[in-house]
């Protein structure tokens, strides 16, 4: 099993910026992919962005591209996501998810969530 925090979330105002973290613990010599995503209340479960642990591949949704930055640190198994130019849409809770599969839809591991809210 790997477990994963989250933390750094909380409220800014439209423009700020934000960075959260994601700690993993456990089994993480079997992750091969992390990623966030994000929910608002009433909506599904949004891709925001991933990378993986190997090769640094990276992907990013199209509204958080040039604004969003994902980055890991494999020695302390934590995954990062530095938030700029943020606007009042980035509202909702940001969720750490781990993948054992290099590539695909799937994660098999959550964090319990947190919220970012932006002021406008």
């Amino acid at each position: 099993q790997v477990q994963l925090v989250e933390s750094g979330g909380g409220l800014v105002q439209a423009g700020g910026s934000l960075r959260l973290s994601c700690a993993f613990s456990g089994r993480t010599f079997s992750i091969a992919r992390m990623g966030w995503f994000r929910q608002t209340p009433g909506k599904e479960r949004e891709f925001v962005a991933s990378i993986t642990r190997s090769d640094n591949r990276i992907y990013y949704t199209d509204s958080v591209k040039g604004r969003f930055t994902i980055s890991r640190d494999n020695a302390q198994n934590t995954v990062y996501l530095q938030m700029n130019s943020l606007k009042p849409e980035d509202t909702a809770v940001y969720y750490c998810a781990a993948s054992r599969r290099y590539s695909g839809p799937s994660y098999e591991y959550w964090g319990q969530g947190t919220q970012v809210t932006v002021s406008s």
